[in-house]
């Protein structure tokens, strides 16, 4: 097991206490206090990569990602503790189920092939498949629990959306020529201590890569809200 693995199961299980904690206390309110703070410093992140590279394509695509952040906290700041059980299952749950497939299977049914080499080459056909498999399953199951398919049916897109957020943060980067959304950010002695909090100096992202697909789908899921 890779010091790389390790870290990212450590800091994912850590994040996933705190947040049960926050958000079975004081209404929420706290969790919703944290996720705010993450989409700013993750903001922050994100307006770093101007300095690596910047082009006006490259300005558009990260206001497009800023928005994101936004509405997203939007979408949680306005959902209840029973509808972001959805977000958990679908968001954390797909990347989750697509890292550990993708460690223990990839690359052995799709020997010679990803899903998406020019974006992402590190995902796996066995990863993404499963994981979103897995996913929706989750997410189905939840729903039933709670007899809401013919109201809650958007929170299936929980899973796509999340590979969507992903992938959309992923070919931003890359833009910009930049590996982890902390790299130039964390140079500063002040956030170079703040990345620690969600292990992000041991190379494999900061904030953005850790929220980027819960912002990405919470916004999709306001919009198709607010649309129907």
């Amino acid at each position: 097991m890779d010091k790389n693995f390790k870290v990212r199961v450590s800091v994912g299980v850590l994040m996933f206490a705190v947040a049960l904690i926050s958000l079975y206390t004081f209404n929420s309110i706290p969790f919703k206090i944290i996720f705010g703070l993450f989409s700013l410093v993750a903001a922050l992140e994100l307006l770093s990569f101007f300095e690596r590279k910047f082009t006006i394509f490259n300005g558009f695509l990260s206001m497009i990602e800023i928005a994101f952040l936004i509405l997203g906290v939007i979408f949680v700041a306005e959902t209840d503790l029973e509808h972001f059980w959805y977000i958990i299952f679908g968001v954390p749950g797909y990347d989750i189920f697509a890292y550990l497939f993708g460690k223990m299977i990839g690359g052995r049914i799709f020997k010679k092939s990803r899903p998406f080499p020019r974006i992402s080459k590190n995902k796996t056909w066995e990863g993404t498949i499963l994981g979103l498999t897995m996913t929706i399953g989750m997410v189905a199951i939840y729903m039933a629990t709670r007899g809401a398919f013919d109201t809650e049916w958007i929170y299936l897109l929980c899973g796509p959306l999340a590979l969507v957020g992903d992938l959309y943060e992923s070919f931003l980067k890359r833009k910009c020529d930049v590996k982890d959304s902390n790299e130039i950010l964390i140079k500063n002695k002040f956030f170079e201590k703040l990345e620690l909090v969600v292990g992000g100096s041991e190379g494999h992202g900061g904030f953005l890569d850790r929220i980027d697909s819960v912002a990405f789908t919470c916004s999709i899921l306001l919009i198709i809200s607010l649309i129907f």
